[in-house]
């Protein structure tokens, strides 16, 4: 079986549960932080959206720069809506499906790095970018969303099996 056969069940799994979680967050709550150094859950919400546009960025390109010299450094776009932080999600999870879809076992295996200034901060094979960058990556956000959901009455949705919100606890 190819890489690609075998990554897009689990891409499609995660990035539903990710869905599922998005779809929760409230429009009124979008600026509220659980500490003045944690992030908003809008912030969240957009850099889940985000993330599955790094699957396409990593297979089409050979590196990317978060600051590149004398540009604008990579900033996650502000969050607006539940609905806007949903379309962009979408858009870039069926960008991030179809490529991995086309991409064959050899591309996969290739070095992607990861730059800052110009210098490299990491380097490794496609497909631990993929797994690491964009799938733990996600899975790390959304348990961080799950939380600032809770701490705001707003009920979990069931992921991997029932949440206490489901279950009736």
């Amino acid at each position: 079986m190819s890489i690609s056969k075998s990554l897009l069940p689990e891409y499609d799994h995660e990035m539903a549960n990710t869905r599922k979680v998005l779809e929760r967050i409230p429009d009124d709550k979008l600026t509220w932080k659980a500490h003045p150094k944690s992030n908003t859950i809008g912030w969240v919400g957009m850099h889940l959206a985000d993330i599955p546009s790094w699957v396409a960025m990593t297979l089409q390109h050979d590196s990317f720069d978060v600051a590149p010299p004398g540009k604008e450094p990579y900033r996650t776009p502000p969050a607006t809506s539940r609905q806007a932080i949903l379309g962009v999600f979408d858009k870039n999870v069926a960008a991030g499906r179809q490529a991995i879809a086309a991409t064959d076992d050899d591309r996969f295996a290739e070095p992607w790095s990861l730059l800052s200034g110009g210098q490299t901060v990491m380097t490794m094979p496609r497909i631990a970018v993929i797994r690491t960058w964009v799938l733990n990556h996600s899975i790390h956000h959304r348990g961080h969303l799950c939380v600032y959901l809770r701490l705001n009455d707003v009920p979990v949705p069931a992921m991997y099996g029932p949440s206490a919100d489901d279950s009736g606890q």
